[in-house]
């Protein structure tokens, strides 16, 4: 069970590190290299998904991810037509941030049976948007309005109302490309409040800052856009030592 994998990583560690690969057409000669580099360094697992695809390639593209993969795969859907065999898990998430009933059940309603047939592991996850200095891919592929970055009670309700709703891991999303990562305090304030894992993703360009979202209670850290510029062994390794408290 990948949920469990990921519950003995957190034990393991301060937190756990994954890496977002996002399977669109302008990284097409970049995934094995990317995927490759992740292999040699002490990456956690991959993320793979994005809020738009611009092409038909993404299951090809996840299949050749997933063959060559040492770590687990997470499929991170941007929607149902995402979803696709190549992976190990999938991250079943509702939008509990906002109150587009296509995000937080339309959706799903499509891709459960499908997941089911494909025999892929569900991870239900509530995924929490934040507000950036500029609108994000996803805050105008989803249409929900996201959270206010300075009001933590707000998230922790969120979170806490996902807890009770079944959800076994919580998302706060600052975007792809975000120019600023997840407040501390909002983490913290979640982390307290809530009893099952929080995952931190969006904005964190550094390990100094992927450290700080560790310290203030994020369980798992997710970096992405960063990676497909200028990946290297290095690189990830300093992010995931930062993650890992090592």
């Amino acid at each position: 069970m990948i949920y469990n994998n990921l519950l003995k990583i957190k034990n393991k560690y301060k937190a756990g590190y994954f890496v977002l690969i996002d399977p669109d057409i302008k990284n097409e000669n970049k995934i094995l290299d990317i995927v490759d580099t992740i292999n040699n360094s002490n990456v956690d697992g991959i993320l793979i998904g994005g809020s738009l695809i611009m092409d038909n390639g993404f299951n090809e593209r996840a299949k050749k991810i997933k063959k060559i993969s040492n770590v687990p795969v997470i499929l991170f859907p941007g929607s149902v037509n995402h979803i696709n065999p190549y992976c190990d898990a999938v991250l079943f998430m509702s939008i509990i941030s906002g109150r587009n009933p296509t995000y937080l059940i339309g959706e799903h309603v499509v891709a459960a049976p499908i997941v089911k047939d494909l025999n892929i592991e569900p991870i239900p996850t509530g995924y929490m948007i934040f507000e950036s200095q500029s609108m994000t891919s996803v805050d105008f592929m989803s249409g929900s309005k996201p959270l206010p970055r300075n009001k933590p009670e707000i998230a922790a309700a969120h979170a806490l109302a996902g807890q009770y709703l079944g959800m076994k891991l919580i998302y706060l999303e600052g975007g792809s490309g975000a120019e600023e990562s997840i407040p501390n305090n909002v983490i913290k304030r979640v982390s307290q409040f809530i009893e099952i894992p929080v995952m931190v993703g969006g904005g964190i360009k550094n390990p100094s800052t992927a450290s700080e979202k560790v310290e203030s209670g994020a369980s798992f850290v997710v970096t992405g856009t960063f990676n497909e510029e200028n990946i290297s062994i290095s690189k990830l390794n300093d992010f995931a030592n930062a993650i890992h408290g090592v």
